[in-house]
């Protein structure tokens, strides 16, 4: 037992084929009082990086206290800075936006469950629903970081690195080839495509704020008791541009599992998001909370251009996932889906 930047570090493995030993072992620390007999488990199955279990005694509904332990995915490492994962838990803590991080462990973590229901596709599109989502993406883009340096975006570096890690791997050529895209057929392709991409967005102006870098549905939970939401799993939050939080977020309308770009939000709802959006962000930070037709219309347009860089990004993540991966999921496909649209409104968007 140790700490690493002030938390409880727990020199403890969970197995992923065999988690249950290793579960018991940190909940006879984190919970003494706990008797075995009377703990429960409840394995959540929604994540395609990471294996997840809630673990509490009585009633999940009705207990006020669940402790989530989270079991890396198998060579995540590779790309994810899981002490940068830390801070940002406990910067969102501090702030009211996110849970409480009990401790980490040497692959993995345990923190607060939040009561509530994960959003699906007909809520998100409820506007009672997608305002609070649009304001407490606002809330989190407005914390200041904590060093008075100006924060760099993670976005291209990031992106960088998943490419040079793709390059690296066995079997590349096969697998680029495998999905099918014209452009995305070679690491060469790829890295001139990003690098175009790079160039064209560096004359699109978007403020560089505190994102979450990963708000799919299943990311958000809902508290109907309370009419809030907040968002979980930080594994990508940093510092990025506050118009490819956005529109990560409208892309993952289109699912996950199977993927839909007809369930992609309209345009009329993007405006009505982007134009609360901006009045929490504006009233959050003292500028008022008026917002003109035009003011929702330039990030509309803004966000368009970085939906591009969301899926070049999660299309290179699912490469090294298909390679890594140990989840049952078809991270070849999801590539696929990812590139494909990337391509197919890339002239669109660029015109714009």
């Amino acid at each position: 037992m140790e700490t690493i930047t002030g938390l409880l570090h727990l020199k403890i493995s969970v197995k992923e084929e065999e988690p249950h030993s290793g579960v018991m072992e940190l909940l006879r620390i984190l919970r003494p009082k706990w008797r075995t007999e009377d703990i429960k488990t409840k394995v959540f199955t929604e994540g395609i990086t990471n294996q997840l279990m809630g673990c509490y005694t009585g009633c999940l509904r009705s207990s006020d206290d669940v402790v989530l332990v989270r079991v890396y995915g198998n060579m995540t490492d590779l790309y994810l800075d899981r002490h940068k994962e830390m801070d940002m838990f406990q910067i969102l803590h501090e702030h009211g936006c996110g849970p409480k991080l009990y401790c980490s462990f040497d692959n993995g973590i345990c923190y607060e469950f939040l009561h509530g229901m994960v959003l699906d596709g007909p809520l998100l599109r409820q506007p009672d629903i997608y305002r609070l989502i649009a304001g407490e993406m606002a809330k989190i883009h407005s914390i200041k970081p904590r060093t008075s340096s100006p924060p760099q975006v993670v976005l291209w570096t990031k992106m960088s690195q998943f490419l040079q890690l793709v390059q690296e791997s066995e079997n590349e050529t096969p697998m680029l080839r495998s999905l099918c895209v014209p452009g995305a057929a070679s690491v060469e392709a790829l890295r001139s495509e990003m690098n175009e991409l790079k160039r064209h967005l560096g004359h699109v102006y978007s403020p560089t704020v505190l994102c979450h870098n990963d708000l799919l549905t299943k990311n958000i939970i809902f508290n109907d008791t309370k009419g809030s939401v907040k968002f979980i799993d930080y594994e990508y939050a940093d510092f990025n541009y506050q118009a490819f939080d956005i529109a990560n977020h409208f892309n993952e309308f289109a699912g996950v599992t199977t993927i839909d770009y007809g369930l992609y939000p309209s345009v009329a709802l993007q405006l009505d998001w982007l134009t609360s959006y901006l009045r929490s962000s504006r009233s959050i930070t003292g500028k008022g909370s008026a917002v003109s037709e035009q003011d929702a219309k330039n990030l509309y347009v803004t966000v368009c251009k970085f939906s591009l860089a969301s899926h070049f990004f999660w299309g290179l993540w699912a490469i090294l996932q298909a390679r890594y991966s140990t989840i049952n999921f078809d991270f070849i496909k999801y590539a696929h889906a990812r590139f494909k649209r990337y391509f197919d409104k890339k002239e669109e968007y660029f015109g714009m």
